[in-house]
């Protein structure tokens, strides 16, 4: 059978839908033919000219292929990839975001039945520390330090005037109890561990989903890259010109493949440094999530922890409210008129003493059991990311490897005689090119212009230099705070986009 025959009616390898209509169109003169159309080759642009079974406009049908097989061989490749980092993405936001909610409830239904009315009439003291930490978990510009100052300095204001209802308490009055509140330590040592705890708890929580954000964005938006015209000549000589030699049997050679697809992908290729740091600096933080003071078991307790901290000043009140007075002076009696901020006569009556039998425990929090078994769960998730992380690397380095394979696009592991080479059926004798931009300088089959990185392809560098940077000073204790949304810094594109970021307080003696 003449070869050209066999382009068209041999089932040997199907073609793609929008280029057998191209072929079907010529299917009746090339049946009537019992020669090689040799007429059409000098009008090829791209496969060998002489012999050939192709017209140009043939030729351009598979040029046009070619760019739906490149964007499609990417988006298959980069699949589980970019599905992994979108499915753990949801599931650790979701979680946090749920142990907030379940947390802030479980404070209030343990203090509503604790302290009863004077907790209700306070209550907007708690609700805007919650609200001030979701804020800071999504994204805020919030001080977590500065926020939990604030919470304790105005839980004090508050208990101070139920504690000491006899007299007018103003405002002037207040502001000199907070300044003795450092020496006072009306609380005990609570609010300081809580605030180391909180704080690293946040910081790694809210870093580590902002990491698979940026992860998830960086992978969608590398795999949406087009291939350039120089590519896509290429690929159509590798994979469509076999046909118009009058072998759609013959698949490329491996190293052939390699060598276009390094060149195809070279800019890809030099994400990977960074993109390799920046899946190191995810699993550091991971171990955050897994530590001691990982954000469920600091937050669990939280109700328990506050309310021991209203019994160490309700216990010491006498102690406590003797020094204030030492040093801000004894203030007015009440008498039958109200304090400067209006308590209401509810507030007269102490909040009254516990028994240790009595003290809240870990108990009151029931609310929060479903939320722990979910976090048993979600210690699982960890171990997995993780794993799915340590597989990542050296990702789209490996990019070519992962679509040159047999069955796929090359001939595997045949006689290296019975390969596409590019100009016939035989060995490919060029060595293969080195990864990355700078290296197809030597690249035998793609011209590549090394002195136009893609843009798109830089952004993405930077955007993983920045979260990278990010997630090493979380793992180290530090925060950094953008000074707009966080999920809209890894692709903002400024030359100084590290100016947008500012470095806070340092916690000190962070556990490593």
């Amino acid at each position: 059978m003449d070869p050209c025959f066999r382009v068209v009616d041999a089932n040997l390898r199907p073609h793609p839908p929008n280029v057998a209509a191209e072929i079907e169109t010529h299917q009746t003169r090339l049946r009537f033919s019992s020669i090689l159309l040799s007429s059409f080759g000098p009008h090829l642009r791209v496969c060998p000219q002489g012999n050939t079974c192709c017209t140009q406009e043939m030729e351009d049908a598979f040029g046009q292929q070619s760019k739906l097989d490149f964007d499609h061989l990417l988006e298959e490749t980069t699949e589980t990839l970019r599905t992994t980092f979108v499915s753990r993405h949801e599931r650790f936001d979701e979680f946090f975001l749920e142990l907030l909610e379940n947390t802030e409830r479980s404070l209030h239904e343990m203090f509503q039945k604790t302290y009863g009315k004077p907790y209700l009439q306070n209550a907007e003291v708690f609700v805007n520390l919650f609200a001030e930490l979701k804020r800071y978990y999504t994204g805020g510009n919030v001080n977590l330090e500065e926020m939990l100052n604030d919470f304790w300095s105005q839980l004090l204001e508050r208990m101070f005037m139920l504690l000491n209802s006899q007299y007018v308490i103003t405002e002037d009055y207040l502001e000199c109890i907070i300044k003795y509140a450092d020496q006072l330590k009306p609380f005990g040592d609570v609010p300081k561990k809580l605030k180391v705890q909180v704080t690293r708890a946040f910081i790694a929580a809210r870093t580590f989903v902002q990491g698979l954000y940026v992860g998830r964005e960086v992978a969608k938006r590398v795999s949406k890259v087009n291939g350039t015209p120089a590519c896509l000549r290429v690929l159509t000589k590798m994979v469509y010109c076999p046909f118009c030699q009058g072998m759609p049997a013959v698949k490329p050679c491996k190293n052939y493949c390699l060598n276009v697809m390094k060149g195809c992908l070279a800019n890809q290729a030099d994400l990977n440094p960074e993109w390799n740091q920046y899946i190191d600096a995810m699993l550091l933080v991971a171990q955050r999530l897994e530590g001691p003071f990982n954000i469920e078991s600091v937050m669990g307790p939280i109700d328990v922890k506050i309310s021991e901290a209203i019994m160490i000043l309700q216990d010491n009140s006498a102690e406590v409210s003797f020094r204030v007075f030492q040093g801000c002076g004894q203030p007015k009696p009440a008498g039958s008129t109200r304090s400067a901020r209006g308590v209401s006569n509810v507030y007269s009556s102490r909040f009254r003493p516990y028994s240790p039998e009595e003290r809240p425990t870990t108990a009151a929090g029931t609310s929060l059991d479903r939320l722990r078994i979910v976090w048993r769960t979600m210690q699982h998730s960890v171990i997995d990311i993780k794993e799915q992380l340590k597989l990542f690397k050296n990702f789209w380095s490996n990019l070519p490897e992962a679509i040159c394979v047999e069955d796929k696009v090359t001939a595997g592991n045949v006689s290296e005689g019975e390969c596409w080479n590019g100009h016939t059926k035989s060995r490919y004798f060029p060595e293969v090119v080195k990864d990355g931009l700078t290296s197809q300088v030597n690249n035998p089959e793609v011209d590549v212009d090394i002195t136009r990185p893609d843009t798109i392809i830089r952004q993405q560098i930077m955007a993983l230099r920045v979260v990278t940077n990010k997630l090493k000073n979380a793992y180290n204790g530090n925060d950094i705070t953008f000074q707009d949304s966080s999920k809209n810094f890894p692709f903002l594109q400024k030359k100084q986009i590290l100016d947008f970021f500012k470095p806070q307080k340092r916690l000190s003696n962070f556990c490593s």
